[in-house]
């Protein structure tokens, strides 16, 4: 048995198991200006909502090459978002629509 090799082997293994977690946890740019861009905009109609938070394992974040009459659509982001309102959370169905330079062009959140 060449316990070196095995030696190497579980500590590249041990190495991913602490590095995974780490990336998992590291937030997408897109989706964190998403749900600020959101959650601003939600704020401005119902002070009560405190905050938003994405469901990332479930978001789908498409690269897109389209336009909406003259403006450019780069990043399509849709998935279930959790609004909570003290303790309350409820889920809705989100949608960013994101054009050239990153900026949010629209968030939308379904009403239930």
């Amino acid at each position: 048995m060449n316990f070196e090799r095995l030696g190497t082997a579980l500590a590249i293994i041990v190495a991913c198991a602490c590095v995974g977690p780490a990336l998992a946890q590291t937030p997408n740019p897109e989706l964190e200006t998403c749900r600020t861009t959101g959650l601003m905009a939600l704020r401005e109609r119902n002070p009560a909502i405190k905050d938003v938070t994405l469901d990332v394992d479930g978001m789908t974040v498409a690269k897109a090459n389209t336009k909406v009459e003259d403006t450019p659509i780069k990043t399509i982001i849709i998935g279930d978002a959790y609004l909570e309102k003290g303790k309350n959370d409820t889920r809705r169905t989100f949608l960013c629509l994101i054009g050239e330079k990153g900026k949010v062009l629209l968030t939308f959140f379904t009403d239930k």
